[in-house]
């Protein structure tokens, strides 16, 4: 640690000596010699620009004040305050775009930008063959500074996909345990048939069949169902209008879609017998009318539709679900949405889910320079997550929080100059999503337990609705249900050939057993085919994986032990 300190402190003294000034134009490189830049009391002078790759999402697409994607509120504070430009020069929407400009800057001539976000694990292997991204196993040991190494020491798994041969050429984006699924149920239908919310598969099984057949909404008709989920892609969305709960309970940490270390090994969950049991239970319940009758055909976002209509009761999702299904409330007179935990498993323990360590990770052009100025930017951005410096409460005030008769606001509708929506302006720079140390929720399980709202973090989590509080605090309560996939690197030379096949035949056997079009023993059919159309080789070659990556000890390379 001390060492790390040190190195951070001789830093500041560092003459830089290859620099792009601040003007040059996109992608092109500097070819006479330019003012050295200086770092001094925590600044550069001249300015210099760090040149970066972003997939736009879509909050951060929207700006305010006459402002645009290289000329706002945080690149101007970047320029004045630490005197470094962040200019975007390879730009891409949604995540199909952005990696086929990536990939097409790769294999031509363009330079590529000094800052590289990247998403796909197929990309970053690429891109390391290359030659053409920098190793950086050096630079994180003698620049990475001492609050962000105490993040990234928890989560070493992250490094795995960006380790070839005991080198690391990259590192995870904002790594950070995401928040947990909760169950989010009509209270009022409860309420109404005098029902309790369920904790058992046999009780939630008691609950979707009085939604169906009781008429909750109390209106007549028997237009209303149990559970609404999507099975459109995969039986194991991750985020919202989720099913794993149920394969969870029959299978435990074997989920759909995943990767889990059993016993050593790597294992593939949607091949794992309690499947069956799983999949008999949502027949049984489709042919009943329990379930969402187009759940086959409709995405994650559709299939939460019906619940904010009127028509489903339960939808499980991430704490902020709450946001997009809550005008059942204002839409239904006497609708409310309560939040509760997961159920248990058949043998009484909990049910488990996925979980994500960090999207994405960044890389960087093997001419890049300044690994200690992009350290100094990426701390600066830490500053609101830990509620300290000139972040403390938020980005920019007007933007993302307000003061307004000396308190704290994060509601848009009270700031001095009312917004429509919160600016995020933490992810108009390196990010797609703003760097966060809360994990599944602590900051909420914290203000359950009487903590005092007096910092930015905490006076933020306040400021949200009691169902999105109550959410996150059984997400923090329940985090140790998280399970992040143990696969996160590039497809095996099986998998490049065979996924997709394995992975269309795997969706369309559930979805044809759930419907009652195939026999339950369509899943033994189907274990026995994945095992032999690739799926042992891929075994093989993902545990070859697996073994690789604990080959060489990069974390105590990196002085991250």
């Amino acid at each position: 640690m001390k060492e790390g300190r040190n190195l951070w402190k001789m830093v500041s003294t560092v003459i830089l000596s290859t620099i792009l000034v601040a003007g040059c134009s996109s992608g092109e490189s500097q070819t006479e010699s330019a003012p050295t830049s200086v770092l001094k009391d925590g600044k550069y002078d001249p300015p210099f620009k760090i040149t970066i790759a972003k997939q736009q999402d879509e909050n951060a697409g929207k700006y305010i004040n006459g402002e645009s994607l290289n000329d706002n509120v945080l690149t101007r504070w970047g320029e004045e305050n630490l005197g470094i430009k962040i200019e975007t020069t390879l730009l891409g929407g949604d995540a199909s775009q952005y990696n086929t400009k990536l990939r097409l800057a790769l294999t031509g001539s363009e330079k590529l930008p000094d800052v590289l976000p990247v998403y796909d694990t197929m990309l970053v292997n690429d891109l390391i063959d290359s030659g053409r991204v920098k190793e950086i196993t050096e630079d994180i040991a003698a620049y990475m500074p001492d609050r962000l190494r105490e993040i990234y020491k928890q989560y070493p798994t992250t490094f795995n996909p960006v380790v070839r041969d005991g080198k690391v050429y990259g590192m995870a984006i904002a790594p950070n345990l995401t928040e947990g699924e909760v169950m989010l149920i009509r209270q009022d239908w409860l309420d109404r048939l005098k029902l309790k919310a369920p904790t058992t598969i046999e009780e939630f099984e008691q609950v979707i069949a009085a939604f169906t057949t009781e008429d909750p909404d109390g209106n007549g008709k028997q237009d209303t169902y149990g559970f609404t989920f999507s099975g459109k892609d995969s039986y194991n969305t991750g985020w919202v209008s989720d099913p794993v709960m149920i394969f969870s309970a029959y299978t435990g940490k074997h989920l759909p879609r995943q990767w889990v270390n059993d016993n050593g090994k790597l294992t593939y969950g949607s091949v794992a017998g309690g499947n069956r049991e799983a999949l008999a239970k949502l027949r049984d319940w489709y042919a009943k009318g329990y379930l969402n009758k187009e759940l086959a055909t409709q995405g994650a976002w559709d299939a939460l539709s019906d619940f904010t209509e009127g028509k489903a009761g339960i939808i499980i999702g991430r704490p902020w679900l709450y946001d997009s299904v809550k005008d059942v409330e204002k839409n239904i007179e006497g609708a409310k949405i309560n939040a509760y935990p997961t159920i248990q498993g058949v043998n009484g323990d909990k049910t488990y889910q996925s979980a994500q360590l960090n999207d994405g990770v960044f890389m960087f052009n093997k001419d890049f320079q300044n690994m200690e100025a992009f350290f100094l930017y990426y701390d600066k951005m830490y500053d609101a997550a830990f509620s300290t410096g000139e972040f403390k409460y938020g980005y920019a005030q007007g933007y993302d929080y307000d003061i307004v008769n000396d308190e704290v606001t994060f509601d848009p509708q009270k700031f001095n100059k009312p917004l429509e929506a919160i600016q995020s302006v933490g992810k108009m720079a390196f990010t797609k999503n703003t760097p966060s140390v809360d994990g599944p929720g602590k900051s909420y399980f914290d203000l359950a337990n009487g903590v005092k709202a007096d910092t930015g973090v905490l006076i933020q989590s306040d400021s949200k609705d009691q169902t999105t509080k109550d959410g996150y605090r059984i997400s923090y309560e329940n985090r140790e249900a998280l399970l992040p996939n143990e696969f996160n690197g590039p497809p095996t030379p099986t998998m490049q050939n065979v996924w997709e096949q394995l992975t269309t035949m795997e969706q369309e056997t559930f979805t044809k057993i759930i419907y009652g079009n195939e026999p339950i023993e369509a899943f033994d059919t189907f274990v026995k085919q994945w095992h032999e159309k690739g799926g042992d080789q891929i075994i093989e070659e993902v545990n070859d994986w697996y073994t690789q990556t604990s080959e060489t000890d990069v974390m105590a390379l990196m002085k991250l032990k």
